[in-house]
């Protein structure tokens, strides 16, 4: 029974799968009933590789066939030309072995060589980690493999369901993890700082260096260069020790050789560039990695079991499932974002991710193979789903929903609501905001609590919590770092723990100044726009901007404060103790006050109206008497207006942006004014840009789900 264990050496999974018989107890290759058989190729036959076939020989296999069969090149030629010679050679091999049954791994180039020739030889095929989503050719090839094998084992749920949905054979699936996972959940070396040692040098700590593993994306090859040379940049900027291991033979890894040797890695000092470490050895680096940076599928696959920080570039990896501890960098133009990222990244410690595997893989497999029946006919068959009118679903899931709780701290008002993945709200709550902390939080609790249960009995599945609230907020560690004057005893409040403690779910906060940004970008009229800024005209003036797709925080969280931009330096006073701000003119609070002194001098009221004595004066009745004619009181608003469109005449000038918003309870009333000062007042290069009012009609609950909506499956940096 040939074990197919074609690909690159780099990759740990695939060095566990030649020992596949002898890394479990009681689990030996004469238990089957079959003969082990190994065939050696691919870059295992590679002398500048390392030789990692003696691996394979230290499992007690004998290697009964060496194949030359990868054309020197590194193009995508030579991977063609890999893939004929393979073709051309292998038939004399199976003849010659006659095995009952070959296992192919993964979704290597010549992998797809064994596969074809043992499908075209009636030779039974076991396929092991078919079903995935990664990116690349990787992909198409791992696919193929797995239409021509007859049998398959996966790593995750989703991988099963794809097979399923590919019309394989669900009794010809096996669901057991990776492989890889049995050895690394149980990889226990007290020593480990005498690896670390050994291949970084005597003077570095443990979680104080960085693992660098970058392959060539075959589909892309030009840009992957670009993005390997940022990333050495990057690395080489962040000035740690780092172990570079050299790429794969795919099309383009030369290039990606020449770069690093362009840059002078190999005799950087705080560089050790290396073609091959020894799998357990490998195990130990990366558990105690300070992070681990690349687009090698070991970094969102196998790290994860030991919650290392990764780093995951570009698109070689794009539909892989993975941990909390990978965050994506998709795309970069400089090294300034590979930067960010290790900021972000380097020397933090996540939960132990189980995705791929829970040790047990390799007794499944062994039990698999040991069930298939030799005698049943080799022809395979494909399930194919039933015609439409025949189809039956289960009607909750049908009507399940994903959806997010949202929820909105303002001065007067809690509100928690379920909104769904489309920005329908399905159900909202609301209660009065509590003045102390203790009771604030608990509401919240409450709140959230009930509004989860009763998600159920509506059939929306919560991905996760997102919440706005006003002032300054630290949207890394959801926490509220200072309030404004209308949210009392709310400052340094973490709200994330005890969210996300008590609901069991993801948590993120922000200002609702960036929630009615964010609802804008992805509900509203910012969907699809680079660049725009959201104004928002309520009780106080805050706002958000999108730059380059991205909500801008700044480096203390205070960016988009745009209410305190000042407007005249002789202004009335402002609640952030400056005066002359565009909150001291246009906010509700500021038109309260207005329209209190005009009550107060009997100046407000003109025929048609009245105010209740229980009814406090406000800016709703400012804005009546203005409708009404009372020109004192048209005066006031076409001030307030003026200011706020001088303010937006700043931000054009200072940030440019395609469109802004204008959303909040006054925005239609101070659309008209702020245009006007626009036209008057702004440079002509930017009289163009459009002034729209919002069409949201809740942007601080759509903003804070979108948090959620946008970021719980995959964390996109």
């Amino acid at each position: 029974m040939p074990i197919g264990d074609c690909s690159v050496a780099a990759k740990p999974r695939e060095q566990l799968l030649c020992s596949l018989f002898h890394t479990t107890p009681g689990y030996r290759a004469c238990a089957l009933g079959w003969k082990p058989m190994v065939i050696r190729r691919g870059s295992h036959a590679f002398k500048d590789l390392i030789n990692t076939y003696r691996m394979i020989e230290q499992d007690d296999f004998d290697i009964n066939t060496r194949l030359h069969t990868i054309v020197r090149g590194e193009d995508e030629a030579a991977m063609v030309e890999s893939v004929g010679l393979a073709l051309v050679k292998l038939p004399d091999v199976l003849n010659r072995l006659k095995p009952d049954i070959m296992i192919v791994h993964g979704d290597r180039f010549d992998a797809l060589a064994l596969a074809t020739s043992a499908a075209l030889m009636n030779i039974r095929i076991l396929h092991i980690e078919g079903g995935e989503v990664s990116g690349t050719i990787d992909d198409s090839i791992r696919h193929a493999i797995t239409k021509l094998a007859h049998y398959h084992v996966c790593c995750t749920r989703s991988a099963e369901q794809h097979l399923i949905s590919m019309c394989e054979d669900h009794d010809r699936i096996l669901l057991a993890g990776c492989p890889s996972y049995d050895k690394l959940l149980s990889a226990k070396n007290k020593d480990y700082m005498s690896i670390i040692r050994m291949w970084l040098g005597d003077d570095v700590k443990s979680k104080d260096y960085i693992v660098a593993l970058q392959h060539p994306v075959t589909t892309d090859i030009k840009h992957s260069i670009k993005m390997f040379e940022l990333t050495l940049d990057a690395l080489i900027s962040f000035n740690k020790r780092t172990l570079v291991l050299f790429p794969n033979i795919d099309a383009g890894s030369k290039e990606m050789v020449r770069v690093m040797r362009k840059k002078g890695i190999e005799h950087h000092p705080n560089f050790r560039a290396v073609k091959h470490v020894p799998f357990d050895q490998f195990i130990q680096l990366v558990a105690h990695a300070g992070c681990m940076i690349g687009n090698s599928s070991c970094g969102v696959r196998e790290v994860g079991a030991f919650g290392t920080p990764v780093i995951n570039l570009g698109t070689r990896q794009i539909g892989r499932e993975t941990g909390e501890n990978v965050l994506h960098v998709r795309d970069a133009d400089t090294q300034d974002k590979i930067l960010q990222a290790l900021h972000l990244q380097f020397g933090k410690q996540y939960p132990c991710s189980k995705i791929y595997g829970d040790g047990n893989a390799v007794p499944r497999i062994l039990k698999f193979l040991k069930s298939i029946d030799l005698q049943e006919p080799l022809q395979k068959k494909f399930c194919f789903p039933p015609v439409k009118e025949n189809i039956s679903q289960d009607i909750d899931h049908i009507l399940e929903t994903l959806s997010a709780l949202a929820v909105d701290l303002g001065g007067t008002n809690l509100r928690v609501a379920i909104v769904s993945m489309k920005g329908e709200i399905v159900k909202k709550y609301t209660q009065f905001n509590p003045k102390t902390y203790e009771e604030r939080i608990n509401l919240i609790l409450q709140m959230c609590v009930e509004a989860a249960a009763e998600a159920v009995k509506l059939n929306c599945r919560i991905l996760g919590v997102g919440i706005s609230t006003g002032g300054r907020v630290n949207p890394r560690e959801g926490i509220v770092l200072h309030s404004t004057k209308l949210i009392q005893e709310w400052n340094s409040v973490d709200l994330r723990t005890p969210l996300s403690d008590t609901l069991h779910l993801p948590v993120w906060v922000d200002n609702d100044g960036n929630c009615a940004a964010l609802a804008e970008r992805k509900f509203g009229q910012g969907k699809g726009l680079e660049n725009f800024v959201t104004l928002i005209t309520g009780t106080g003036i805050g706002g958000g901007i999108i730059h380059q797709h991205e909500l801008i925080h700044g480096s203390s969280f205070c960016a988009a404060e745009l209410g305190h931009l000042v407007v005249s330096l002789d202004g009335p006073d402002c609640s952030c103790g400056s005066h002359g701000c565009i909150e001291a003119y246009a906010s509700g609070m500021a038109l309260q006050r207005e329209a209190k002194k005009l009550h107060d001098e009997d100046l407000l009221l003109v025929e048609g109206m009245s105010v209740p004595k229980d009814e406090a004066v406000g800016a709703l009745h400012l804005i009546q008497a203005a409708k009404l004619g009372n020109a004192k009181a048209q005066s006031i608003l076409r001030t307030a207006g003026t200011a706020l469109g001088l303010g937006v005449v700043n931000i054009l000038h200072t940030m440019n942006p395609s469109l802004v918003i204008l959303s909040g309870v006054l925005a239609s009333h101070y659309i008209h004014i702020v245009k006007d000062i626009i036209r008057q007042q702004a440079l002509s290069s930017v009289q163009d840009v459009d002034v729209v009012v919002s069409d949201l009609v809740d942007p601080a609950l759509l903003g804070a789900a979108s948090m959620v909506l946008d970021y719980t499956t995959r964390r996109i940096y």
